[in-house]
């Protein structure tokens, strides 16, 4: 189905979401458009659903209420042919690579290849060495996982995604267990993959300095809907207690270091 409300500058959309695990509400309403061509960094606390949004614009959640759209089309809200083709234009790197263990790094790259096209073998050996060496490891094509540094793998996972030239590559939390100079890698080639392939990035992350580092937009999710958006520079000059607090990962605030409990001493007399 066609939205017609999209905005060409928009690869997505999400319009009035709710969602909620069992009784668990994650969603109240959440409106957001990501910009087409751009890195956009989703950032909020734990629990906030950010890793949930893509999952929800991949298909693999539906929504319990209002829509969520990839390039001008409503996402399919049912396994099957319509799914499957939308997802062909989607990459993803998952917060742990998820590398296949029995394949090693060539075999890797090419499985998109080999499930989704009918390629000949030479074909998908110059595609799946033609993306390992924008990622830098077409000298490891012959190593195991096993073998690899969390950077290595990490982008192993990258060169996976891009395999298939899609418009869009989502960002699971790709900097987590990194060493600083894999960090700068991984900060490195999303930005220069994204301008050079001319993709759109959607990074989910809770690393504030990194993701403002390579972002184009912020938003900031907290309590089921966008608390704060903007470009880096407009999100470290805004007054907002909530969004202060977090943009400078201060301990105490509109998020309180307490718990909420009773009175300490009336809990101490028992």
């Amino acid at each position: 189905m066609s939205l017609q409300h999209l905005s060409e500058d928009s690869i997505v959309e999400a319009h009035d979401l709710h969602f909620a695990y069992s009784d668990r509400p994650v969603f109240d309403g959440l409106n957001l458009s990501i910009p087409r061509g751009k890195v956009t960094v989703i950032m909020g606390p734990s629990g906030c659903g950010k890793s949930t949004f893509l999952s929800l614009l991949g298909g693999r959640l539906v929504p319990d209420k209002g829509r969520i759209s990839f390039d001008g089309t409503a996402v399919p809200s049912k396994s099957g042919p319509e799914l499957y083709a939308m997802r062909r234009k989607m990459g993803m790197l998952f917060q742990k690579s998820a590398l296949l263990t029995d394949l090693n790094v060539f075999d890797n790259v090419a499985f998109p290849f080999r499930e989704t096209t009918r390629l000949p073998e030479a074909l998908i050996r110059i595609q799946v060495l033609t993306k390992l060496q924008m990622v830098g490891l077409r000298g490891a094509c012959d190593m195991q996982p096993s073998e690899l540094s969390g950077g290595m793998a990490r982008r192993v996972a990258l060169a996976r995604a891009i395999a298939l030239d899609p418009l869009i590559i989502m960002y699971d939390e790709p900097f987590v267990g990194l060493d600083p100079i894999s960090m700068g890698i991984i900060l490195k080639l999303i930005r220069n993959l994204n301008d050079v392939l001319n993709l759109t990035s959607i990074v989910v992350t809770h690393d504030v300095t990194e993701g403002c580092e390579i972002a184009d937009y912020v938003y900031l999710l907290d309590g089921g809907r966008v608390s704060g958006s903007g470009t880096p520079e407009q999100l470290s000059t805004q007054s907002d207690p909530a969004i202060e607090q977090f943009m400078q990962g201060l301990a105490d605030g509109p998020v309180g270091f307490h718990y909420p409990a009773k009175d300490y001493l009336e809990d101490l007399a028992g």
